[in-house]
């Protein structure tokens, strides 16, 4: 069986982290994310997606993300059924994020925190290629893998 939620959308709200009684940390949010697809005539709709992060991705997303930015995040959907303070029967739909991912501009980004605040993951540059990296390879002789 496969159990997988992959998104990518904005945070409604900043990220709260907090403390179980057993000492684990366990962050609650929403992500907004716009639908791929709008009926003829009407604007494109949009899904709020609770999200449950814990221990050290608890503390990377209250650390490092603020309301309206990007995330992109992936983990199971989980369904848990419980009663509410007036006795009602209630269903709760979310995601328990294993990965999270910064998106968007390094500006966007940048105006939320100080880039040297990044943690080095975050800021990391990507080294370029130069043509004269690359060697030909002869389509006769045998491939290595």
């Amino acid at each position: 069986m496969i159990n997988v939620a992959v998104i990518m959308g904005r945070l409604t709200a900043d990220p709260e982290l907090k403390t179980t009684q057993g000492g684990n940390s366990v962050c609650s949010f929403t992500v907004a994310v716009d639908r791929n697809y709008a009926p003829q005539g009407q604007e494109r709709k949009t899904d709020f997606i609770n999200v449950v992060a814990w221990r050290q991705t608890a503390e990377f997303v209250s650390k490092w993300f603020r309301k309206g930015q990007m995330i992109a995040l992936q983990g199971p959907i989980q369904v848990r059924n419980y009663e509410d303070r007036n006795g009602n029967k209630r269903t709760a739909v979310e995601i328990i994020a294993n990965e999270v991912s910064f998106c968007g501009s390094k500006a966007e980004q940048g105006s939320k925190r100080n880039p040297q605040e990044y943690p080095p993951e975050a800021t990391q540059q990507v080294s370029t290629a130069e043509p004269d990296d690359f060697s030909d390879v002869d389509l006769d002789d045998e491939l290595p893998f």
